[in-house]
């Protein structure tokens, strides 16, 4: 079994059973939480792209552009489509909100000094900013407050396991990934 070593484990770990297991978690759940929204196609479109943005990140500690571009193209253009075919066209200022307001906060967050925050995962945060405006102000906060505390907690975790260094980088787009899950959820 071919064996890839993740930054954090202590040991090789096959590179296919953790990504597919995720996948099916993410999807069943949006299936069951979601399962009546017309967005539901979407919205595992963009938790398709996301799950391959979440292991580039783990990896790499990057987040491709192209890919980001995808998940926030994918989403735009398959939510206005359901917009417009369910007749409910006062979800794109919902959109739209979810897109600036994500875009601002993260914006922020990343030109403070000493943020560790990459312009990648502002540009992540953006492009998931419609998916979470559709789904409302509630989801909008879950989905902005939510990686901060897991990757807090990711972290806190590392590092009483001596995993981690307290300089060392930590990938956040997992962590706006799973929130942005967790917010569709509820």
């Amino acid at each position: 079994m071919d064996a890839h070593r993740l930054p954090m484990s202590p040991a090789p770990v096959p590179r296919w059973p953790v990504p597919a297991l995720a996948g099916a978690v993410v999807f069943a759940g949006l299936a069951v939480a979601r399962g009546d929204d017309p967005a539901l196609p979407v919205f595992l479109l963009v938790a398709a792209i996301g799950l391959v943005l979440a292991v580039v990140d783990l990896i790499c500690l990057r987040l491709p552009d192209l890919l980001v571009a995808a998940a926030a193209g994918g989403g735009v253009l398959g939510l206005g489509v359901v917009a417009l075919a369910t007749g409910t066209p006062a979800r794109f200022p919902m959109m739209a909100a979810g897109t600036a307001v994500s875009l601002a906060v993260y914006l922020t967050l990343a030109v403070l000094p000493r943020s560790r925050l990459g312009f990648g995962d502002v540009k992540l945060a953006a492009a998931l900013g419609p998916a979470l405006g559709w789904a409302g102000w509630s989801a909008l906060g879950w989905g902005l407050a939510l990686p901060h505390v897991l990757a807090g907690v990711t972290a806190l975790v590392l590092l009483a396991t001596h995993r981690v260094r307290p300089d060392t980088p930590l990938p956040f787009g997992p962590a706006i990934l799973c929130a942005t899950w967790l917010a569709l959820l509820a």
